[in-house]
């Protein structure tokens, strides 16, 4: 439960900062129009630190992709590997699932 809160919240963070991105990219855009010279070596700073921060977003999606496929495949090994412990852990979930819900 705790790694699906914190998934979601990490989901969360980078749309956000995917939007953010976004959002700065189309100001940038925007402001090209003026030709003022101080503005526009803020914007051409402003823009490398854009384009770091989607590579780096990239690489961090990338990243989250290459670890979940990972630990799938782990998975997929060990319960192919010992299929009756994985029945059997399966079934002691279900058991005390089930007592909890009767409890109550």
């Amino acid at each position: 439960m705790n790694t699906s809160m914190s998934s979601l919240r990490r989901d969360g963070l980078a749309h956000n900062l995917r939007r953010m991105v976004e959002e700065t990219e189309s100001f940038l855009q925007a402001a090209a129009q003026t030709g003022d010279e101080k503005f526009m070596t803020i914007r051409g700073q402003l823009a490398e630190q854009v384009r770091n921060m989607r590579w780096q977003l990239d690489e961090l999606e990338d990243n989250a992709v290459h670890k979940a496929r990972h630990a799938a495949r782990v998975a997929d090994q060990t319960i192919h590997g010992h299929p009756y412990g994985a029945i059997g852990v399966g079934v002691a979930i279900g058991l005390l699932v089930g007592f909890l819900a009767a409890r109550r």
